[in-house]
C-alpha cells in the first residue's frame, strides 16, 4: 500500500528513530509498503520517518531500470555504517521529503554497512558510488538528519522556505 510522504519541515523528520527490537509481519508489510511508495514516487531510497514511522528501517534500489538493470530492492532494519573510506565523493542529492530541490553533498565514497534483513539475518556489505551515497542519506534520516543539513545556512533556509510554501499551496488545493 502506498503511503503519503512527509514534506520538510515536519518535526518527525528531525527525530532519531528507535532500533527495531524484533522483526514482525507488521514490519515486513511496512517494508513492502515503503518499497511500493519509493518506486511510485519515483525515488531510489526511503526511510521510515519519511512516512511518519519512527523505526530504524530503510529501503533502497539504485539499479538503473532505464539502463536495462533488473531491480535490486534492499530492505534494511537497524542499518549502521561500520566502516567508511577516507576517499570522498560528491553527488547532487535530492530527497522525496524535499521535492524538486537538489544540492551537492560530500560523503565517504565507500561504506561498509551492517543490517538485519527481512528474515532477521545479520547482513554486511560494501557500498560504493551512488549506492554508498544513497545508503548514507537514508541512514541519516534515521538519525533525524536531512541532506540540507550539510548545506550552508542561507541555502538551507532558502530550501526550507520553498518547502513551507509548497506545503501551504498543497493545503489550499
Amino acid at each position: 500500500m502506498k503511503r503519503p510522504i512527509l514534506i520538510h519541515p515536519d518535526p518527525r523528520l528531525k527525530k532519531a528513530c528507535a532500533p527495531v527490537p524484533d522483526l514482525s509481519d507488521k514490519l515486513r508489510v511496512l517494508a513492502d509498503d515503503m518499497l511500493e511508495t519509493m518506486y511510485d514516487a519515483p525515488g531510489i531510497g526511503l526511510a521510515a520517518p519519511q512516512i511518519g514511522v519512527l523505526d530504524r528501517l530503510i529501503v533502497l534500489d539504485c539499479a538503473k531500470a532505464d539502463d536495462g538493470e533488473a531491480p535490486r530492492p534492499l530492505v534494511m532494519f537497524n542499518p549502521q555504517v561500520v566502516a567508511s573510506s577516507d576517499e570522498r565523493n560528491v553527488y547532487e542529492e535530492g530527497c522525496l521529503s524535499i521535492p524538486d530541490q537538489y544540492a551537492e553533498v560530500e560523503r565517504p565514497k565507500v561504506v561498509d554497512v551492517e543490517w538485519l534483513d527481512r528474515d532477521g539475518n545479520l547482513q554486511r556489505d560494501t557500498f560504493d558510488g551512488l549506492w554508498a551515497t544513497c545508503v548514507q542519506h537514508e541512514i541519516d534520516h534515521l538519525d533525524g538528519k536531512l541532506f540540507i543539513d550539510y548545506l550552508k545556512p542561507l541555502k538551507r533556509q532558502m530550501i526550507t522556505r520553498k518547502m513551507v510554501k509548497l506545503k501551504r499551496d498543497r493545503a489550499r488545493a
